[in-house]
């Protein structure tokens, strides 16, 4: 439909000076509705890639992509099947691990996950080691009854670094005594903060040969790894279970998180569709222009059809100058777009600073900046939504034009 001619007509009806000054400053108005709408969209989508990134990055520090745990008893030889889990191509790390619930006293009462480790192996499947505000990991030792805390569970205990808590397991021991819960007193060594409250208020980490004496295990609950595609978590960790000889339970990621990270998927999808419709809004202004322009071009249309252009051939003119407009108007939209989202956490901390405002207060919200992560293929998604809309746009008004007859038009000219 867009051979050289109506590209060439079309082209010069965009450039032209009109005699009608509303039909420019319509133009003007459909150029920059458009680009508003992409520049809207692109920033709003990269600033809630960023908001999954934070979150996937806080709660992927902490969480093993995978975990292979034994059936109702502890890993037989750990140190073969960690050596046997670090052989898979796809394992970047592994670490053994022992998981119970407890009950912790200082000078106040709070329930907790108690996780024991191994200092020198759980950095190779968390960050915990990175969070530290106070103390180190390396300070948990075999014997030591050393134990760390998310910042928010020492509150509630009202403990600090240096302060005594105690353990108190749900399992029970029997002595002459009668029935007695299992207790054992800990130093607080040092306090993590990760920025998720499942994390900071409710786990601590002990030595895991503290916590097999504490729970009286013979070997670590299972196996945590981290991988080079966590998508891959679960297929990875099914085929190791089954070259490690025993009853093992498969979990990995997804299915502690899985109803986060898919809300926050759909989220985006609705807000993607949201702001679609302002893109489609200010697409849809190029009808109004293109009406007024058919009506104001009407002896022009005339003359081209009585010199053999076929209607076909006038629909494509006035599609070429729709088409070029909108796309003048999503060009803008995509170059102010890239750049307010690739630099938007510095324009906000500007702004915080200029004015004395804070967005996200690091009192109240775990991301005290505004993330951003720009990603090529939403913008490319972006613009291809909005050049569809114009395109769509431009239909009624080129088919209107393309009904013109030539004798009707020039009869009051």
């Amino acid at each position: 439909m867009f051979r050289p001619l109506e590209f060439f007509i079309g082209l010069r009806y965009t450039r032209a000076k009109r005699r009608n000054h509303f039909i420019s400053f319509i133009s003007l108005v459909s150029i920059l509705g458009i680009a508003v709408g992409v520049t809207a969209l692109i920033t709003v989508i990269s600033v809630m890639n960023g908001f999954d990134r934070e979150l996937k990055d806080r709660i992927l520090g902490m969480v093993a992509h995978a975990t292979v745990e034994g059936v109702d008893e502890s890993v037989r030889d750990w140190p073969q099947a960690l050596a046997r889990a670090e052989r898979n191509p796809h394992v970047l790390g592994a670490a053994p691990y022992v998981e119970r619930e407890a009950m912790l006293q200082g000078q106040r009462v709070s329930g907790a996950i108690v996780r024991g480790v191994l200092p020198e192996y759980e950095p190779h499947v968390s960050e915990i080691d990175r969070k530290m505000v106070v103390g180190k990991l390396d300070d948990l030792s075999a014997g030591s009854f050393n134990i760390i805390l998310g910042r928010e569970l020492a509150m509630k205990l009202g403990v600090s670094v240096g302060d005594h808590a105690t353990l108190i397991t749900p399992e029970v021991s029997t002595s002459p005594m009668g029935v007695q819960p299992r207790f054992k007193r800990f130093t607080v060594s040092g306090i993590f903060e990760v920025g998720m409250q499942e994390y900071d208020g409710a786990l601590a980490v002990v030595h895991m040969k503290d916590a097999q004496t504490l729970y009286r295990l013979d070997g670590p609950s299972g196996i945590r790894l981290r991988l080079d595609d966590m998508f891959r978590a679960w297929s990875v960790a099914r085929e190791l279970s089954g070259q490690l000889g025993q009853a093992y339970r498969v979990s990995d990621w997804m299915q502690g998180h899985s109803n986060f990270f898919k809300a926050i998927a759909m989220e985006k999808k609705v807000m993607f569709l949201i702001l679609s419709l302002i893109v489609a809004v200010a697409a849809f202004n190029l009808v109004s222009t293109l009406v007024m322009l058919v009506t104001d071009k009407q002896a022009d249309i005339a003359i081209l059809r009585t010199l053999g252009q076929s209607p076909r051939s006038i629909m494509g003119v006035f599609m070429v100058q729709g088409v070029l407009v909108g796309t003048l108007g999503i060009a803008l939209g995509v170059l102010f777009g890239v750049l307010l989202a690739a630099n938007l956490p510095e324009i906000v901390r500007w702004i915080e600073q200029a004015f004395g405002v804070s967005f996200l207060s690091a009192d109240v919200y775990y991301i005290s900046e505004v993330p951003s992560q720009l990603e090529w293929s939403d913008v490319s998604w972006i613009t291809l939504t909005a050049f569809l809309f114009c395109i769509i746009a431009t239909l009624y008004p080129a088919w209107r034009a393309a009904r013109i007859e030539p004798a009707a038009a020039l009869r009051y000219e």
